[in-house]
């Protein structure tokens, strides 16, 4: 199993991966929806999903903007 850090920015225009930040090593994301009862959590998951079409999970981070898949 791989282990992706992300740095999730919400209420973002448009849902999207970012670049990969070589200082904090992680992907940004910008998420469309509000960080309410799990909303960006769950867009976070379906993104990565519809991109690399595999299961995904997110490990730690749930109420914070640097998760783990």
């Amino acid at each position: 199993m791989k282990v992706i850090k992300l740095i999730i920015k919400v209420n973002a225009n448009k849902s999207e991966i970012l670049e990969y930040d070589e200082q904090k090593q992680a992907y940004r994301v910008n998420v469309k929806a509000a960080p309410e009862k799990g909303k960006a959590n769950n867009e976070v998951v379906k993104i990565f999903r519809k991109k690399y079409k595999v299961p995904v999970e997110i490990i730690s981070g749930f109420t914070s903007k640097e998760k783990l898949l």
